[in-house]
């Protein structure tokens, strides 16, 4: 089976541009053989650390994060891309891109400047100039602020009891089973602080992180600034705001899953815990549960990619800094997590993972290299490193069909 990895190039890493990687022979439906690197797709400055296939379309797309564009390529051979036309500013450190079912447009998710942008997609898969979507405003600031959210949002806006949700939870879990709620009711367990988690003497600023598409025409997208899910629209002229999910402060949401059973699954980056989103009988998105991703994750680590299992029964989360996988059971009608296990990643920095039916495939950033590892079929849980290949600062894996 044959992959795209995007990476950083320098300053910030040692990738060269998007590179191609091999699990097997490059035809292979499963990615459980000897992994190879095959060198560039094509090379490309400004750090493609994110890409993305058109759904129809020999084209990908690129996250420049460096230059703040994205970026079209074309592909012109079995591991061949080539630029197709000019890159396009999206905002400041975009990193991610995520393109609509339909291939009418894609949105781009900046962290730098905390921009949700929209580009319209012509016939040949090029990108338009950018529309900004709606800015964020915080909703763990003022009570003019959440105010505000709320108007702007149509009036639909809730600011999430989440320490009424925790006792809640907990009474429902049981003795067995409270441990594992988040303790968001209980004033002497604060969330950690770290470099990217603004404490209350220090700025707040947006940090948009990726954007999902969503059944009936939903997009929901991440920010990890102001701590909160936003659900959008799609209209002919962009993305309309609907509702913004809050998030307790400093939990950094920061990339999800959707669960088929209509369940969002969000990973906190800072806070190192899973949330389960859904909507009400009104349509209102709220919490409907948490878990922390287990023992043994240090008050430093974050939280990067979140994947989930073929039978979408189990959940992995990667965790940079103690450098291992968090292994989460789906409970219930989705409705319900749990952790399972802890793992060594064998890699330094899991800033990617995914799954590929009986196979996890691990990107380490900062090892520079790509490992494989077989999932039990029975509980889920990644068994020891298969295959290794180097690959300079991996930072994303997308099959190239």
């Amino acid at each position: 089976m044959r992959f795209l990895v995007g990476g950083y190039t320098a300053p910030e890493g040692s990738a060269t541009g998007i590179a191609v990687l091999d699990a097997g022979a490059p035809d292979d439906a499963l990615a459980g053989g000897q992994l190879r690197g095959e060198g560039d797709a094509v090379t490309v400055t400004g750090s493609p650390s994110w890409i993305t296939p058109h759904p129809t379309l020999d084209v990908v797309y690129a996250a420049l994060e460096g230059a703040g564009t994205v970026q079209a390529f074309r592909r012109v051979g079995p591991e061949r891309l080539a630029t197709l036309g000019v890159a396009v500013p999206a905002g400041d450190a975009v990193c991610q891109v995520a393109v609509s079912p339909d291939s009418a447009f894609l949105v781009a998710s900046c962290w730098g400047d905390g921009r949700v942008v929209r580009m319209r997609l012509d016939a040949a898969g090029l990108p338009s100039r950018p529309v900004e979507s709606a800015a964020p405003v915080d909703p763990h600031g003022s009570a003019a602020t959440q105010a505000h959210t709320a108007a702007a949002s149509g009036g639909t806006e809730e600011v999430i009891d989440l320490a009424a949700a925790a006792r809640a939870l907990r009474e429902a879990a049981g003795a067995e089973f409270a441990h594992l709620v988040p303790e968001h009711d209980r004033d002497e367990v604060p969330h950690p602080a770290t470099p990217e988690q603004p404490s209350a003497e220090t700025e707040r600023t947006p940090h948009a992180h990726q954007a999902r598409f969503l059944p009936r025409g939903l997009v929901a997208t991440t920010d990890m600034g102001y701590d909160t899910v936003r659900l959008w629209s799609v209209t002919a002229d962009g993305l309309r705001h609907r509702q913004d999910v809050v998030l307790p402060r400093g939990s950094g949401p920061r990339h999800t899953v959707w669960h088929p059973s209509g369940h969002l699954y969000v990973v906190t980056e800072l806070s190192h815990e899973v949330f389960a989103l859904a909507p009400d009988v009104t349509g209102a998105w709220r919490i409907v549960a948490g878990t922390s991703l287990g023992a043994g994750i240090l008050p430093d680590d974050t939280a990067a990619e979140l994947a989930m299992s073929h039978d979408a029964e189990t959940l992995y989360a990667g965790v940079r800094g103690t450098d291992t996988i968090a292994v989460l059971r789906v409970r219930g009608g989705g409705e319900a997590l749990s952790p399972v296990a802890l793992v060594e990643a064998d890699v330094r920095w899991p800033r990617h993972h995914l799954v590929v039916r009986d196979t996890l495939l691990v990107a380490g950033q900062h090892s520079d290299d790509v490992v494989s590892r077989p999932l039990d079929p029975r509980t889920g849980i990644p068994g020891r490193v298969r295959h290794r290949a180097s690959v300079a600062s991996p930072s994303c894996l997308v099959p190239l069909g």
